[in-house]
């Protein structure tokens, strides 16, 4: 009988668990069960129209009551409808309830901005009710999409030497190649300490600061700055400058740009002149007139002196060495004047100066040099100096148009017609033989009627157009550039021949202009090629 009422005892007890266990799981919910998700693209560049698709399914046996979704825009992001980054999707637009099985899908667009490589994330959370529970959950979700491209150019056309306290001016080049027109951009400096402001073109709305009211793609200007720098010589300043765009009441950095430059004062106490110049650039196999001037600038008389020249250069071609009162030493390339020779060097009194000379070739060619200099150095008594004189370099630039090509597939018509729009590729091509560059741009006009389209490979050019001059600013160039692998950029324009035109060529870009500072002497590099027309074609490039 005592284990009759245990076995019903254990018996209602597994009924009374069972039954628990029943209401529990009817009273009780997943938030797994319900799927939220934001479809993105992992990548755009700013300005871009960013497409968000948010899908929520239901993928329970449960209505879902009161579903009310949150959705936000990344920062700095301007929506197409409106202008909240954050828009709500209430009840209503869910018809009341999330049904088992069911699926919503809505869809957000928005103009997306920031710097490149920047991080922009979109969330997305969802509440809702469980049909038969009073507790509301909730979901969330995001997507991330990376900045990658800011299609625009941006830089500073600044010299990397500078006078101190002598008025120059610099230049900031923009140009957008981006497919959406942008709006509310302004341009910001910041001046290294030292620099006086002293005028603009066009006037900014402050010292530092240009407004762009609109930007459009193929679209672009240049920043005249003009200023006066001080400082101590040889001292580094940096100039920088950011473009962004202005989204409520904060600035969106879109570009930034740094240029730094150098103060210099020279000064002298030897002298040394080549072919009458103090500055000459030679060319391979010219023979050079050396002429070394030396002056006391100090208070008390120089006497018993000697001058050396050693020569360090290997183009010199030592066998053709000419000097009338000098002695060359072998053993290192010295050439020696002294006072029983040269009667400055026997008594120098101050303010008085003296000269030495000698004639010397250059070599043909060396191939081991890859950039050919002259270098020599002149000891007088305890004072020292030297000299270094680089070969001229070698710069080619051309010009060339092209149609069906691989590049853009730039297409015509061809022969041009009146009235219908021909496209061509513009490629520029530099080709550096000896010395290092520095400021190398190409620049040339398009003439009225012809237009870029905002196609370019790479994105380095700009495009003036007030004075229609477009602008490669290419800046330094090594030793050799160009000659295996080409340093070239190409861009497409189009035209639309008029009446006027017919039966002629068409010119396409002006005369182009390599200009570019050598980085060794100091001095102004240029190089022209001719203007490009449709006559390159043949008779297809007559209009019709």
């Amino acid at each position: 009988m005592k284990s009759k009422i245990v076995f019903l005892t254990f018996f209602l007890l597994i009924c009374a668990l069972a039954a628990a266990f029943w209401i529990w799981s009817k009273n009780s919910y997943s938030k797994e069960v319900l799927k939220i998700e934001i479809i993105a693209p992992e990548t755009a560049q700013a300005g871009e129209e960013i497409k968000y698709i948010v899908k929520i399914k239901n993928n329970g046996d449960i209505r879902l009551d009161e579903p009310r979704l949150v959705f936000e825009f990344p920062s700095y992001t301007i929506p197409k409808e409106g202008n909240s980054l954050r828009i709500v999707k209430e009840k209503e637009d869910f018809d009341g309830a999330i049904y088992p099985g069911q699926e919503k899908v809505f869809e957000f667009r928005g103009q997306i901005f920031g710097g490149e490589g920047e991080a922009k994330e979109a969330t997305a959370l969802i509440s809702y009710k469980p049909s038969n529970l009073t507790a509301k959950y909730i979901n969330k979700t995001s997507a991330v999409t990376i900045i990658e491209k800011v299609p625009i150019s941006f830089d500073f056309d600044l010299r990397s030497q500078v006078d101190a306290g002598r008025s120059f001016v610099f230049y900031i080049n923009y140009f957008s190649s981006l497919d959406y027109p942008l709006n509310d951009l302004s341009i910001k400096t910041t001046y290294p300490a030292g620099f006086k402001f002293q005028a603009s073109d066009p006037k900014g709305i402050a010292e530092n600061e240009w407004q762009i009211p609109v930007l459009n793609k193929a679209e672009g200007g240049r920043i005249e700055i003009k200023g006066v720098l001080t400082g101590e010589t040889g001292e580094q300043k940096v100039f920088k400058a950011q473009l962004g765009i202005w989204i409520g009441n904060d600035f969106v950095v879109l570009k930034e740009a740094a240029k730094s430059v150098e103060i210099i004062e020279p000064s002298l106490y030897l002298d040394q002149l080549v072919n009458g110049v103090r500055n000459y650039i030679p060319k391979p196999g010219e023979m050079l007139h050396y002429e070394i001037i030396f002056r006391n600038i100090g208070d008390r008389i120089f006497q018993d002196l000697f001058l050396v020249v050693k020569l360090r250069g290997n183009l010199f071609d030592l066998k053709t060495l000419k000097t009338n009162n000098g002695e060359l030493a072998l053993s290192d390339n010295s050439i020696i004047w002294t006072g029983d020779k040269v009667p400055e060097l026997n008594f120098l009194e101050p303010g008085n100066q003296g000269k030495v000379e000698f004639w010397i070739r250059t070599k043909e060619h060396d191939e081991k040099i890859e950039t050919p200099k002259l270098e020599n150095e002149i000891l007088l008594g305890q004072s020292k100096r030297n000299f270094s004189i680089k070969v001229a370099t070698k710069v080619e630039l051309t010009q060339e148009v092209f149609v069906g090509d691989e590049i853009f597939g730039s297409e015509g018509p061809l022969p041009p017609k009146v009235g219908q729009e021909s496209y061509f590729t513009v490629i520029w091509r530099v080709k550096n033989s000896f010395n290092p560059l520095k400021e190398a741009k190409v620049r040339a006009t398009l003439p009225e009627g012809v237009e870029l389209t905002g196609e370019m490979l790479p994105q380095v050019i700009t495009f003036d157009p007030k004075t229609r001059e477009i602008l490669w600013h290419i800046d330094e160039i090594a030793p050799h550039q160009g000659e295996k692998e080409p340093l070239q950029v190409a861009f497409q324009i189009k035209v639309k021949p008029t009446i006027d035109q017919k039966g002629k060529p068409i010119v396409l870009v002006k005369e182009a202009e390599f200009t570019a500072k050598d980085n060794w002497v100091n001095q102004d590099v240029k190089v022209l090629a001719p203007e490009i027309t449709t006559s390159k074609f043949g008779e297809e490039g007559v209009v019709q």
